[in-house]
């Protein structure tokens, strides 16, 4: 990747539908809900909201508290009959386990009831006529109840006469406390959404919140225990429900259909969503729909399936890991919803078994629906989250499915079929617990080992090009989170952050050297592990983490740099003044002319050494002059002439180590020469070039055969120092005679 790309670029990894946009990043990109977009009118009608909701639900609660009922619990038995279970009552404790055969009033007519009473929702009745029974028992129940007094016959030819009661609060039942909180508080969520930016997408989600607000309400009010409903509660119920379910299910694929990619057809799909759920609903209202149960559950299964499959198709076309993970609990979903559709059919004969798994099932499948819808706003929020929300709709769902198919298909009882089910659940999640969290959230990661090493050499790099910190920390991001796009653009940001509902992290690159580009960047990843998952702020810390702790390393190389510099300054000090005062002072009384010139040769020779300790770095071109002049006055001395040649594209600028180990290679081989080769001419070519330095020494001495050699302190120190450097040296006999030495370093710009 280029370091500075254009905002519109496309990276090869990236398939050709997935074409980013940069206007719309920088349109939408990191905009946060700041506290001051809270004081206006959007705090006023999120406040307003709650209010409404909360004062709707104490009127629910108060108008429920008010209705009479008989004090009782009830079940129902293999014969389809009610069984007393339990009682406040004196007068009922004594009839416990025994059958009821019907309930009178004041006007002598008995009305004989089964287990049909006990369910409460119209809405998980199979058959049609049943239906109509079932609203027609629970009407009468509701005028028995407001009645003074009732009487129970029961089937050993008891009578009991009671007096319907008040439920009061302690009455509803726990069950029922805990739904309306959920219910309130996904109503609230999806006011937030709403609210927060009122786009067609949040308007959507809110609409499927209200939705589901409304079923749990409806079932919570059908969890009170004992016998008896609200008059005219199971005809409203009915209409109430499958108009929730159906809304739910079309505005799923209306969702779906235009996020997290708008699809093409998308006003064709969600046409034909809303058109089927209007006209099932419109029909129902009518009484004109034959077989409705199996139609409105063949309708919703048909949401999900639809739903899944434009999923799918979006993430062919962009693959955006929200899709996959919307994909995943879509699965789940709708394999339960099918679990439930099978056995409450399998269950329909058995009346008291249908009850069971009609009540049971039913409300873990809604309570499951609105966790999810509870849920995805936060999706991208927190990776912990999502495991353990995976791994409890995981299991729940197994554990209901397998107790419900037990239940209906071997006829189990309801203590055996629980243990067994939970058993087995146990056991598929022991066994496959890796397996599920990766295919939910992926399990790629560098490990810490890789993760320091590429942190140090790559504050190395970014020391030696602080032009191209972007463009690196890039990388790093790219081999840590194997997103499909990387991008740089010009954006300030402060802090790593997650956008795009987890499809995107916005990485704001740092300023880690003095004269780095002072222009505001940011680094663009999309897509994190090929797409199969979604960024979460766990991974935006950990991003935060690894900037800062690349700010330290560059730091720390800085410092260390400091001291350097500062203990070769002082040592090139101590050398002048010590050294060179004794060396010069030696000259001035040496006792003859070749005495005199060699300590003055010395003398020059720690003049440039101690130069070269001083400076923190060197120019190539400015080393090259000094050396050959330092060679020259060398080969002059030995009566040796110097054929010199220099060559380089650019001006390299060495550090002290690159400039001592060049000089100190050069001094050697030079020495070497003047020692040992009693050569008339030295030929010196040094060349750089597409960053690779190439240095050639040769002589017309009386050398031979290299291979031979033994390599003392000079010639092994030549090895040493280009080693050190990264590079290749080699000796061979020259043409006609002498010897060549040959120093081959590639890249040397990237040796620091």
């Amino acid at each position: 990747m280029a370091a500075h790309p254009s905002p519109a670029s496309e990276f090869a990894s990236t398939g050709a539908d997935s074409v980013f946009d940069a206007s719309t990043l920088e349109r939408t990109l990191g905009q946060r809900l700041h506290p001051a977009r809270w004081i206006g009118w959007r705090l006023r009608l999120l406040l307003a909201a709650a209010l409404l909701g909360s004062v709707g639900l104490f009127l629910l609660i108060r108008d429920l508290t008010a209705i009479a009922h008989v004090d009782a619990v009830w079940r129902a038995n293999s014969q389809g009959q009610l069984e007393l279970v339990a009682s406040n009552d004196p007068r009922l404790q004594a009839l416990e386990g025994h059958q009821l055969l019907g309930i009178a009033g004041a006007d002598g007519a008995v009305l004989v009831v089964d287990s049909l009473a006990l369910q409460r929702s119209p809405r998980w009745l199979i058959d049609d006529a049943q239906r109509v029974r079932h609203a027609q028992l629970q009407d009468r129940l509701a005028q028995l109840f407001s009645q003074p007094e009732v009487r129970l016959f029961f089937r050993d030819g008891a009578m009991v006469e009671m007096k319907p009661q008040a439920r009061g609060a302690g009455g509803l039942g726990a069950l029922f406390w805990l739904l309306c909180a959920l219910a309130l508080v996904l109503y609230l969520i999806g006011m937030v959404v709403v609210l927060a930016r009122p786009t067609v997408r949040n308007l959507i989600y809110a609409l499927m919140a209200l939705c589901q607000c409304g079923n749990l309400l409806f079932i919570a009010i059908e969890s009170a225990p004992g016998l008896g409903m609200p008059a005219g509660f199971a005809r409203w119920d009915l209409l109430a429900r499958i108009a929730f379910d159906l809304v739910t299910g079309a505005a799923l694929v209306h969702a779906t259909s235009v996020h997290p990619r708008v699809l093409p057809g998308r006003r064709i799909v969600s046409g034909l969503a809303w058109l089927v759920a209007l006209v099932l609903i419109s029909a129902t209202a009518a009484g004109v729909v034959p077989q409705l149960w199996w139609q409105v559950q063949g309708a919703t299964i048909g949401y999900g399936v639809a739903a899944i499959i434009l999923l799918s198709w979006s993430y062919r076309i962009e693959p955006n890991p929200f899709a996959i993970v919307l994909r995943r609990f879509g699965v789940v979903g709708l394999g339960t919803l099918m679990l439930l559709t099978v056995a409450i059919w399998v269950a329909d004969r058995q009346p008291g078994m249908q009850f069971n798994i009609a009540a049971v099932g039913s409300v873990i499948w809604y309570v499951f629906l609105a966790s999810l819808l509870l849920l995805v706003p936060f999706l991208s929020r927190s990776q912990q989250v999502m495991r353990e929300f995976s791994m409890l709709a995981g299991i729940s769902t197994v554990a209901t499915s397998l107790d419900l198919l037990f239940v209906a298909v071997f006829s189990l009882g309801q203590f055996a079929s629980l243990t067994l089910s939970l058993f087995l659940s146990l056991g598929v999640y022991a066994g496959a617990r890796q397996w599920i969290l990766n295919q939910m959230l992926g399990n790629h990661m560098l490990t810490t080992e890789r993760m320091f090493e590429q942190l140090y050499r790559i504050a190395r790099e970014v020391e030696a090009h602080p032009e191209k910190t972007g463009e690196l920390l890039s990388r790093l991001l790219r081999e840590l989170f194997e997103p499909l796009e990387v991008m740089q653009i010009e954006r300030f940001s402060r802090h790593t952050r997650v956008v795009g509902d987890g499809s995107t992290m916005l990485v704001p690159v740092p300023a880690l050297a003095e004269d780095a580009d002072t222009q505001p960047r940011a680094v663009v990843l999309r897509f994190a592990h090929r797409g199969k998952r979604m960024f979460t702020l766990e991974d935006a810390r950990l991003t935060d983490r690894i900037v800062e702790q690349l700010r330290r390393a560059v730091a720390f190389d800085k410092a260390v740099e400091q001291g350097r510099s500062e203990e070769r300054a002082r040592i090139a000090q101590d050398l002048h003044d010590d050294i060179g005062a004794r060396l010069l002072t030696l000259m001035y009384k040496a006792s003859n002319p070749e005495m005199e010139d060699y300590v003055r040769h010395t003398l020059q020779d720690l003049k440039t050494l101690t130069r070269g300790l001083a400076a923190s770095s060197h120019r190539l071109t400015h080393a090259a002059a000094e050396w050959k002049a330092d060679i020259t006055q060398r080969l002059s001395a030995a009566h040796c002439d110097l054929h010199w040649s220099f060559s380089c594209d650019r001006d390299l600028v060495l550090t002290v180590v690159q400039w001592s180990a060049l000089t100190r290679m050069l001094r050697e081989l030079v020495s070497n020469t003047i020692s040992h080769s009693q050569a008339s001419q030295v030929d010196i070519d040094i060349l750089f070039e597409g960053d690779v330095f190439t240095l050639r020494v040769s002589d017309d001495g009386i050398g031979r055969n290299p291979q031979s050699w033994s390599h003392g302190l000079g010639l092994g120190g030549v090895r040493k120092r280009v080693k050190l450097l990264g590079g290749e040296v080699e000796w061979r006999d020259n043409q006609p005679r002498g010897i060549c030495c040959s120093v081959r370093i590639r890249e040397l710009s990237a040796q620091k």
